[in-house]
């Protein structure tokens, strides 16, 4: 974990919050490419009434748009959740350099069902602020019972 990481997730942690304004699950995530933010996203399933507008969905498909194509080569994606399947599916279609997640999801997270769905290339980092990014969804999910 490096310093630009925690910068980059806490980032991530913002867009969270943006979800959580809209009552979506407060999941978020920013695409760093060579130092700077080249996508944001948000989950925004429910706005959407899109099961796939996950933050990460969102996030890859601003990112091929600012930088011109499908392929996310030189870019990290920062989530506040490990990914699911559909999104890791995705992110391997991508060809992400590298996905640095908070926390992890025992129950939909992309290792309940496989241990790396991604590229061969992409490297995986897990637990980057863990504590805040597992907080902030404990506590929706608390307020939603």
């Amino acid at each position: 974990m490096t310093d630009d990481d925690v910068r980059w997730m806490k980032l991530a942690l913002d867009e969270a919050h943006k979800a959580l304004e809209r009552d979506e699950v407060p999941i978020g995530a920013v695409v760093v490419s060579r130092g700077r933010i080249v996508a944001r996203g948000h989950n925004l399933t429910e706005t959407l009434t899109d099961v796939t507008a996950h933050a990460e969905m969102q996030a890859i498909t601003a990112a091929a748009g600012t930088l011109g194509g499908k392929y996310l080569t030189d870019c990290t994606l920062y989530v506040t959740v490990e990914p699911c399947l559909m999104c890791t599916g995705a992110l391997a279609w991508s060809q992400i350099s590298r996905v640095v997640f908070g926390a992890s999801d025992d129950k939909r997270g992309y290792h309940s069902f496989c241990s790396s769905p991604f590229h061969p290339k992409t490297v995986v980092e897990g637990g980057i602020m863990a504590e805040e990014c597992a907080q902030l969804m404990k506590d929706f999910f608390k307020n939603k019972r």
